[in-house]
């Protein structure tokens, strides 16, 4: 009998991307011989450059602005999708449109979440409760299917050209490595540059650190604010990876990281899945669907959510106290 070929529909957020890890592996190892492709959006695709579990990554640019490769339009990816003749889909996404693709497609068994009036769009659905984790509800839907879970536990992987380049780069200090992670998307996740800066400088002086930064270009003049604040002799301990590293080679620094702050975005969900451990303020979204997964973590989250920026609330004490806990969990 012929291996189904089977599509995995999980385009939009690098977080979310990166939380499906564990249903590929698992659907891998229910198909060891299948065909299994991943369609993503730019960029936050990147994130499974190098996972075993799918054969190929494609594109779908629905929210480009500009001229792109990649199909545009539910129609134009749609013809995509057909031409490769899919028997499965299993749909990572609860928004309408991605449950009418793949019957645009012909996929005739299409797998995904009962949500937003799309239940007759499936075959099999499973809901998406409030009070899971994202990695939960995504296996919920192989389970829906009849596929065993057998693990839950995160990974990720690197090219080990770029390890090698990397680990030349990387200062020889004796120091701690930080991760910094302070910019998002989204306004009311955001923190304030003087704070990061604080918690920059008290890291380097008082802690032995040395901070790193990797991030998309367009979050540049942020970054370089936070090293603005910092005096000249603390500054030669932070180092900017955001023009030498893409996204998808953001793991080989990763590799060296001994811990993570920042606010609740993607790449601290990359940090997450090398099992770094990671201090995560949050501010609207429930840290019970969004915390990292499978790794030591501490959330910082204010009480009160009224606001623009609610995490103006938390204050530097509170974060420098959970960062002592893992620095002295490392040096234990």
């Amino acid at each position: 009998m012929t291996p189904p070929r089977i599509l995995v529909i999980r385009y939009r957020f690098i977080g979310d991307t990166v939380l499906a890890i564990p249903f590929l592996r698992n659907l891998r190892r229910a198909f060891p011989d299948s065909v299994i492709d991943v369609l993503a959006e730019p960029i936050s695709g990147d994130t499974l450059a190098h996972c075993p579990y799918k054969n190929e990554i494609l594109y779908f640019a629905p929210r480009a602005k500009k001229q792109s490769p990649h199909p545009r339009s539910l129609l134009a990816c749609a013809r995509v999708l057909r031409a490769r003749r899919y028997d499965r889909v299993y749909i990572l996404r609860r928004s309408f449109s991605s449950a009418i693709l793949p019957l645009l497609a012909g996929i005739p068994h299409r797998v995904g979440f009962a949500t937003e009036g799309r239940r007759w769009l499936l075959q099999r659905g499973t809901p998406y409760p409030d009070n899971k984790h994202e990695v939960e509800c995504f296996l919920d839907i192989l389970r829906a299917d009849g596929i065993h879970v057998l693990d839950t536990h995160n990974e990720n992987w690197s090219d080990p050209a770029v390890d090698a380049r990397v680990a030349a780069t990387l200062p020889r200090s004796g120091r701690r490595r930080v991760f910094l992670c302070a910019k998002s998307i989204v306004y009311t996740k955001d923190w304030t540059t003087d704070r990061f800066a604080a918690v920059a400088a008290w890291l380097i002086a008082e802690r032995n650190c040395e901070v790193h930064f990797c991030d998309a270009p367009s979050n540049a003049a942020h970054y370089a604010e936070i090293l603005a604040l910092l005096p000249a002799d603390l500054r030669a301990h932070c180092h900017d990876w955001s023009r030498e590293l893409p996204l998808r080679d953001l793991n080989s620094l990763l590799r060296h990281i001994d811990l993570a702050l920042g606010i609740d975005t993607g790449l601290l969900h990359i940090a997450a899945s090398f099992h770094i451990p990671i201090v995560a303020l949050f501010g609207p979204l429930d840290p019970a669907r969004w915390h990292p997964w499978d790794t030591a973590h501490t959330i910082l989250r204010p009480a009160d959510l009224s606001g623009r920026q609610p995490l103006l609330r938390i204050d530097l004490a509170e974060v420098r106290t959970a960062l002592d806990h893992h620095l002295s969990q490392l040096a234990s």
